[in-house]
């Protein structure tokens, strides 16, 4: 198939997480850069677009134009990807699908369930693909646990302990600059901080690996460091279907942790063990109690996870493969409906389904908050 196509909205000047989409796409050098709005000002976006390529007449003054013009072109845009504050997301995802264009949004997918279900209504009815971009489960070694979880390997699931904690938010004198100025500011993050953007990480990569539905939550989210006004520590007890118990904890002034991610998945016969910031190794401790390393790049690894390794073994792969990862199904998933070969079957990245799921588990947490701490069911 010819390379792909897309756009970006979002992703500017001195933009992280834009520029983070934008190197993952390019690993594998299926899709190019062709249109954006990196900025709320033209004068912004022109000048992104020159230092990245773009022809000055497909930088466009707002979504609104890039959806309609990027839809009449014959060689427009495949699809777009959003990397702009959660409050923008619904209107910018909305535009492009009622354009015809396939969509991948960072997440959380918008800041209430409900416009995340039309969204899904929308994609649905045009036949549309849709990605929310919960970088983690691109990992080998998450793709590595829930085949071994589906295999019976550790069992029935008992219990999963999972946190996020990360340290950069812990001043109250600063605000963490551009990237934390707007997650702390509920016009623009809506209504959680933390949860939003670190909990649903948890609550995806938790249901992702195990299969697990929640069945309800008790939730206690704490507003910590002086002058704040959302959420920078939640600690939520959850209770699966089936019967399994879970622990989530998430905080953003953990002095000393970076990026925190880390699962613990205690089943009937055995634990897997994770932590992010060594993702290349999973632990499986078996009835005897002995730890088994598994490293991405092995043999012991199969080929439906070990597929999205790049290197061979000891040259670590981290977060950018891991982005990559999700495009690469997602890209894949685009050329089959280009060719009119696409099966559902064929979607290994989030989806829709758990974009929205995310937003259903933040809202019965805040709601098992503002009624003291009561058990909330999804």
């Amino acid at each position: 198939m010819a390379k792909l196509k897309y756009g970006m909205v979002g992703g500017g000047p001195g933009a992280l997480i834009g520029n983070a989409h934008r190197r993952a796409i390019a690993l594998d050098n299926t899709a190019e850069l062709a249109a954006g709005v990196f900025s709320r000002t033209q004068e912004k976006t022109m000048a992104m677009g020159a230092e990245l390529g773009i022809a000055p007449e497909r930088c466009y003054k707002d979504y609104a134009e890039m959806a309609e013009k990027e839809a009449s072109r014959e060689d427009g845009i495949d699809f777009v990807v959003i990397v702009t504050p959660n409050h923008t997301h619904y209107e910018i995802a909305k535009a492009f699908l009622e354009a015809g264009i396939h969509v991948a949004c960072d997440k959380p997918l918008t800041t209430d369930a409900a416009k995340a279900e039309e969204l899904k209504e929308i994609a649905d009815a045009r036949g549309l693909l849709f990605m929310v971009t919960y970088t983690y489960t691109g990992y080998v070694a998450m793709k590595l646990m829930r085949g071994l979880i589906r295999q019976g390997e550790i069992g029935v699931i008992r219990t999963v302990m999972a946190e996020y904690p990360q340290g950069w938010l812990y001043d109250e004198n600063n605000s963490g600059g551009k990237q934390g100025e707007w997650r702390c500011d509920p016009a623009r993050s809506g209504r959680v901080n933390c949860l939003g953007d670190l909990g649903t990480h948890v609550e995806n990569a938790v249901a992702t690996v195990t299969g697990l539905k929640i069945k309800r939550v008790l939730a206690k989210m704490d507003v910590v460091v002086p002058g704040r006004r959302l959420d920078d520590n939640d600690q939520i007890l959850v209770e699966y279907e089936g019967g399994a118990t879970g622990i989530n904890w998430t905080s953003q002034f953990a002095i000393g942790c970076d990026n925190s991610l880390r699962l613990r998945i205690y089943g009937s016969k055995g634990t897997l063990l994770w932590f992010q910031e060594n993702p290349e190794e999973v632990t499986l401790i078996r009835e005897d109690g002995i730890p088994n390393i598994i490293k991405r790049g092995y043999s012991a690894v199969p080929p439906e996870a070990a597929r999205y390794g790049r290197l061979p073994s000891g040259h670590p792969e981290g977060w950018l493969e891991s982005m990559a990862n999700l495009y690469d199904s997602f890209g894949m998933c685009i050329d089959a409906k280009k060719a009119g070969d696409f099966e559902r079957g064929m979607i290994d990245y989030p989806t829709l389904e758990e974009g929205i799921a995310g937003l259903k588990y933040v809202e019965a947490c805040l709601e098992s908050n503002e009624k003291g701490n009561v058990w909330v069911s999804l």
